[in-house]
């Protein structure tokens, strides 16, 4: 069975590395995290210390070589899902614009070349769209207004223009699960924005479902909205979920919304035969 590599053993990807497990893959782990490492291993995944740092830096580290080449050592299939993680990255930078999560994923190209990774998922965010109205496709021209999208975009266009390995990219709405719903950070505030704004959500086993889809079908050099068929205004959805949760009701500011951005998550539910699991939301 095929070898994977996922690089970020976080809230998506340990779960997502159990489950490949459970499938018969054999699964190598990334983590930031010492402390980690067992956790990794106690669910049968190979766990290994990867720190992305700038370019340069990185192809001058004798360590991070060492680990990153032993991580990616026989994978086939290469999963990269690390979130940007701007805020406060600058703050030493003579440079202010200087596109740090994008040196992080160029420093990752002349490793993954050489190694025998022929496949990239790399997990991306429908916030490369901004906030344009409408429905959104695959085909619609990203516009981010974020500087964690205008980096993602960037970082989706390093990847799928490299000849050596072919790139999907996998772009999730809002991320829910369990134990992680915006409505717990809503509950009791009042006069939000965007009370008739639709909302674009996935659940985390959607998320993985999806994931492990694209791999079955080799679904490669593709592009992906993941976002659950399910769009209810936010007034509507966290007022619901506030009840649901016995949680003190969020308050909507009066004024009407002027964002009426829909993602279309039909590319994906065509070509990939795939039903959300709309109980879930």
């Amino acid at each position: 069975m095929t070898q994977i590599s996922i690089l970020g053993c976080g809230w998506l990807g340990l779960p997502l590395a159990k489950k490949l497990i459970e499938k018969g893959y054999t699964v190598n782990g990334s983590t930031t995290s010492e402390n980690k490492l067992s956790v990794l291993e106690n669910v049968g995944i190979n766990p290994f210390i990867v720190i992305l740092s700038e370019v340069e830096a990185a192809l001058e580290s004798e360590s991070f070589s060492e680990s990153i080449n032993a991580f990616l050592a026989n994978s086939e299939i290469l999963i990269i899902d690390i979130p940007p993680k701007l805020r406060g990255t600058n703050a030493d930078s003579s440079d202010p614009y200087r596109k740090i999560f994008v040196e992080k994923i160029e420093s990752l190209i002349p490793f993954i070349e050489k190694s025998a990774v022929k496949k990239v998922l790399f997990v991306s965010s429908t916030s490369v769209y901004g906030d344009e109205n409408g429905l959104i496709t695959e085909e619609t021209n990203p516009n981010p207004e974020t500087e964690s999208g205008k980096q993602l975009l960037l970082a989706e266009a390093i990847l799928q223009k490299n000849q050596n390995f072919e790139t999907t990219i996998l772009r999730f709405g809002g991320l829910i699960g369990e134990d992680r719903h915006p409505v717990k950070f809503l509950a009791g505030k009042e006069n939000l924005e965007n009370r008739d704004a639709p909302v674009n959500l996935i659940h985390q086993d959607d998320c993985i479902r999806i994931i492990e889809e694209i791999i079955n079908q080799s679904k490669w050099n593709e592009v992906f909205n993941a976002v659950a068929p399910f769009h209810p205004t936010r007034e509507e959805y966290y007022t619901q979920q506030a009840k649901n949760q016995n949680l003190v009701l969020p308050k909507f500011s009066a004024e009407k919304s002027n964002i009426k951005k829909v993602i279309s998550s039909e590319k994906t539910t065509n070509s990939l035969s795939y039903q959300f699991s709309l109980e879930n939301y």
